[in-house]
């Protein structure tokens, strides 16, 4: 087995770095859009209503169920311990 070339001493030749398109602006419109459609056409109950939020401490996407009179969560995804869970391990982590 020749390892000579591995062994060579020089620069390493860069990588090459594909970037995928930022559409992000142009989705986030198409998912509020979606949302704003599916609470309209009360698919969730004419008292509930969907809602998503980025979590602030751990800047995961959230996922709610809303009763509209009294604000109450009926359902979240992912959970409330599992982002309590997330945002211990992203603070031991630093």
């Amino acid at each position: 087995m020749d390892i000579s070339g591995v062994n060579r001493s020089g620069p390493a030749a860069p990588a090459s770095v594909q970037s995928a398109p930022v559409e992000t602006n142009s989705q986030n419109r198409e998912v509020i859009q979606a949302v704003k459609a599916l609470n309209g056409a009360e698919m969730f109950g004419e008292r509930n209503e969907l809602q998503f939020q980025k979590d602030p401490q751990t800047h995961r996407m959230v996922v709610r169920l809303i009763d509209r009179k009294t604000k109450e969560v009926m359902s979240q995804i992912p959970p409330e311990y599992v982002l309590e869970l997330a945002a211990q391990m992203k603070q031991q982590k630093t």
